[in-house]
């Protein structure tokens, strides 16, 4: 896999990224904590997925994170479990949140997300954990969390049509979708490029937050708004303000996916919702 490039600039501390994870989740938490009760079978921007659906899905992987943090025993069994299945693992998930009243999934959520936050803060910084795929580093694995909260939680705000200011922690989601570059196009049956892409993005604040190459034959520039949104498709890339040039960063953009899973990408159209800014 294509090794991506080190950002210029070092990301926080690890307990500066939880910290950052857990402030991430009081966002979001809230957005939906007055949501009154028919609000929660809002259809949101992904498919089939109402706002509970979203919520749920936390929870269930913050559940997740602490058993592989704790319990790795168990969560060997867990992963044969999903290996064996994938959809029946999936869609027992589902099911388990749509038994719940909105309510109390967002108390199963605030439960979870606690215990997975106090795993995160005892766990050896030096751990790789045991996950869906290759283990994870400690740092990487709090960077996922927080890429998948901020990206479910830009899928409530879309559907709830409530402001959500973009803040600086674009820039762990941004890195994570800079080091994804290999993985999106091995997960498609693609051999990834050998050549490098520099990506300057300008973070909320006004910062700088460079990649590769300043010379690279590719190049990616804009907001880092509009970065994250591409790479956790939540906005198809053409229907940005991002400058894209050069074959390789052509190539990457459409198919980028800054998590895990099978391969899919973001249509024209996809999370037309208000202005996050």
């Amino acid at each position: 896999m294509n090794r991506p490039a080190a950002p210029t600039s070092a990301p926080t501390d690890l307990a500066g990224l939880i910290d950052d994870l857990a402030t991430e989740q009081d966002g979001l938490d809230a957005l939906v904590d007055a949501l009154p009760g028919p609000g929660w079978s809002a259809r949101t921007p992904a498919d089939g997925w109402d706002i509970r659906d979203q919520i749920a899905h936390l929870a269930f992987v913050d559940e997740l994170a602490t058993q592989a943090l704790t319990e790795p025993e168990r969560f060997a069994r867990t992963l044969q479990d999903a290996n064996a299945d994938q959809f029946a693992f999936e869609a027992a998930a589902a099911e388990r949140g749509r038994r719940l009243t909105g309510e109390q999934t967002l108390a199963w959520w605030r439960r979870a997300r606690a215990q997975s936050l106090a795993a995160l803060r005892a766990a050896d910084p030096q751990a790789r954990l045991p996950w869906f795929g290759p283990p994870m580093k400690l740092r990487s694995f709090v960077t996922a969390r927080l890429m998948e909260t901020w990206a479910h939680g830009q899928d409530v705000a879309e559907t709830l049509r409530r402001p959500r200011p973009p803040t600086d922690r674009l820039a762990h989601i941004a890195h994570m979708g800079v080091a994804t570059r290999g993985w999106s196009f091995v997960s498609h049956g693609l051999e990834p490029p050998a050549d490098e892409v520099h990506v300057d993005l300008v973070l909320p604040s006004g910062r700088h937050q460079q990649w590769g190459p300043a010379d690279a034959a590719s190049q990616v520039r804009g907001t880092a708004l509009d970065f994250c949104l591409v790479v956790t498709q939540r906005r198809y890339w053409a229907e940005t303000t991002l400058e894209v040039t050069g074959a390789t960063a052509r190539a990457w953009l459409p198919i980028a996916q800054a998590f895990a899973g099978p391969p899919t990408t973001a249509g024209p159209g996809r999370g037309t919702g208000p202005d996050t800014s």
